[in-house]
């Protein structure tokens, strides 16, 4: 029976446009790519079945489509760059099938110029079809927000661009099917850099920060204090803060090789958040030695492992380096988080505490990396021997502040 859509790659970006889909009345039909994990609950995904929703592994599936999806994810690979190899056994597995008339549509995030020098001659090739001719081809990057309940993929402005002005038009009805308001770029390349710029954005942004919190620790500045103020400017300010580090799936790119020059603020910002694992370290070691204790032997609980608050999603974390720092500086280390059920941490299991309150009195040591919504932080700060809060989430006094 013929769907509507395909999404291919049910991961971080394909399982939030499928439900997005699913939820506007579109048929669709999930491929998964791999072991894929996204951000959706299992309630979420228990509605999407009742809705219609069909994930699956037959490619079969995919000939029998109006508009074909790839969300399939690209990690950084050995070199630093993209890795691809997600995208391409996509485009190989979606060309064999591929019917005339079909709307190919590219959300992985990627460099500009991959959609058609990469993805349209594996599609022409497979298919014997030409793209703006036999079929359409478009890219648009996707705008998920993980855990976000008020910015949907419903009231987020989608951004679409095209091969060709036909291959834009086709891509906008469909989106215009699942949100407010479609944006129309100039072309391929122009849709491409708009995701490049965003991701390129936030990492920036967070380095800026970054590097303001470790300066006004060292001059003994509250730095949240002065956030919360600099964020009443009605212009010209966007608020950022900062963390243990930055995780997520969103890779910045610094389009080394792919250019003539390179983006010199975005590798400076992807050094500075790569330090903050390490400057976590850092202030913890620091801050055991101040209480008479040394990290060798110390116990420390690490609350909160996921790189966003309320997900279990576990891409990226800086957590990881932060844990083994400190269990190569000889600490016995331990974690709480109400999303992760267990943790590996250099091949090994770290012990999670069940009881959260005893495990923080216990502890010498308790770092919060992460504020989820169920952690009670004023008792955590009355029941903890010593927290260092990384988020700025505690009241002002309560806890040594990043």
């Amino acid at each position: 029976m013929p769907s509507d859509l395909a999404v291919i790659g049910l991961g971080p970006y394909g399982l939030p446009l499928a439900q997005a889909a699913v939820a506007a009345g579109v048929a669709t039909i999930g491929y998964a790519t791999g072991p894929e994990a996204g951000s959706l609950s299992a309630a979420e995904l228990r509605r999407m079945h009742a809705a219609g929703f069909r994930p699956g592994t037959d490619p079969a599936q995919l000939g029998r489509v109006r508009t074909a999806v790839i969300c399939a994810s690209t990690p950084r690979g050995a070199d630093g760059g993209l890795d691809l190899g997600q995208v391409e056994a996509s485009a190989r597995t979606l060309a064999e099938r591929l019917r005339p008339h079909t709307t190919v549509i590219l959300e992985s995030p990627v460099l500009p110029g991959t959609t058609e020098e990469f993805l349209r001659p594996l599609l022409e090739k497979g298919s014997g079809l030409r793209a703006g001719r036999d079929f359409h081809l478009a890219y648009s990057p996707s705008r998920i927000d993980p855990g976000n309940r008020d910015h949907t993929p419903a009231n987020i402005p989608k951004v679409i661009g095209g091969l060709t002005p036909a291959c834009t038009e086709s891509a906008a009805a469909f989106y215009g099917r699942l949100t407010d308001k479609v944006v129309r770029a100039r072309g391929l390349r122009e849709a491409e850099t708009v995701q490049l710029l965003e991701t390129n954005f936030r990492h920036v942004n967070i380095a800026l920060v970054n590097e303001m919190a470790v300066l006004c620790h060292e001059l003994g500045v509250d730095l949240w204090d002065v956030i919360r103020c600099a964020e009443t400017k009605p212009f010209g300010f966007h608020a950022f803060r900062p963390g243990p580090g930055v995780g997520g799936h969103g890779v910045p790119q610094d389009l080394t090789g792919h250019a003539t020059r390179t983006l010199r603020m975005v590798e400076l910002a992807q050094q500075v958040n790569s330090r903050m694992p390490r400057y976590v370290v850092q202030r913890a070691a620091a801050l055991l030695n101040e209480h008479g204790k040394s990290a060798r032997g110390a116990r420390v609980l690490l609350l909160g492992v996921t790189y966003k608050p309320d997900l279990a999603d576990l891409q990226g974390t800086p957590t990881q380096e932060i844990a083994a720092r400190l269990m190569e500086l000889g600490a016995s280390v331990s974690f709480h988080d109400p999303h992760v059920a267990s943790w590996n941490v250099l091949d090994r299991p770290v012990p999670r505490a069940d009881a959260l309150y005893e495990a923080a009195a216990d502890a010498d040591l308790t770092i919060l990396l992460q504020h989820h919504r169920t952690y009670d932080l004023q008792g955590l700060s009355v029941k903890a021997q010593l927290l260092l809060d990384t988020r700025g989430a505690t009241p002002t006094g309560a806890a040594h502040r990043l």
